[in-house]
């Protein structure tokens, strides 16, 4: 039976009143620290944010917080999140693997694929890993749990990859880590120094 996503997993997993004040205060943590990442290898700040994954596209408002002239796309898979803030947020229903050929008409600042990934089969996520150099000419911000996190919230569905299993992949996929969950797209790596990339183990290679 697939998973679904709808109001009352919403609910459940981002509505707690005993831990809204925690959930709202580490999202934007998490916002200002993309953005920073972001403006800091792309010399002005974003204008442009993919949100892959975006649920409700939470990631919008506390975007638009800090900078209200942000452009935001959302997608998602969840017919019941498209269906309620689709024109609302400007959201829209797509799969994960659409991406290896979905385009837009240039590619964003920023992308955005927070609390996905490790719900995404491995085929399905490979394939739309492939695609995201060609959507992404700044910074993306790749969050995801592996085994050696210590996993608490939404076990449902999870999938079990360690981190050299990511990094490769996201490597694979042109991207280079630049610290904590932020990657640059194949256009950000000659502007970056040496010491700015956290290893150089995985070797990245032509997305195309």
């Amino acid at each position: 039976m697939s998973k679904i996503y709808d109001r009352a997993y919403f609910d459940h997993w981002y509505r707690d009143p005993s831990r809204q004040l925690e959930i709202e205060q580490h999202l934007k943590r998490k916002v200002n620290l993309a953005l920073a990442q972001a403006e800091y290898y792309l010399g002005y700040p974003p204008r442009t944010v993919l949100d892959v994954g975006c649920g409700e596209g939470v990631w919008r408002e506390a975007l638009l917080a800090v900078d209200p002239k942000i452009r935001y796309l959302g997608l998602d898979s969840s017919e019941y999140a498209i269906e309620r803030y689709g024109r609302e947020r400007n959201l829209h229903w797509v799969s994960f693997g659409d991406l290896a050929q979905l385009r837009f008409e240039e590619p964003v600042d920023l992308l955005v694929c927070a609390d996905v990934l490790h719900y995404v089969p491995t085929r399905e996520l490979e394939l739309g890993l492939s695609g995201f150099a060609e959507l992404c000419d700044g910074v993306a911000w790749l969050e995801a749990y592996c085994t050696e996190d210590a996993v608490e919230g939404d076990h449902d569905g999870y999938i079990e990859r360690d981190a050299d299993w990511y990094r490769q992949r996201f490597a694979d996929a042109g991207f280079r880590a630049c610290g904590s969950h932020c990657y640059l797209a194949p256009e950000r790596h000659e502007e970056a120094m040496a010491l700015e990339f956290q290893s150089t183990k995985f070797q990245t290679r032509d997305p195309g």
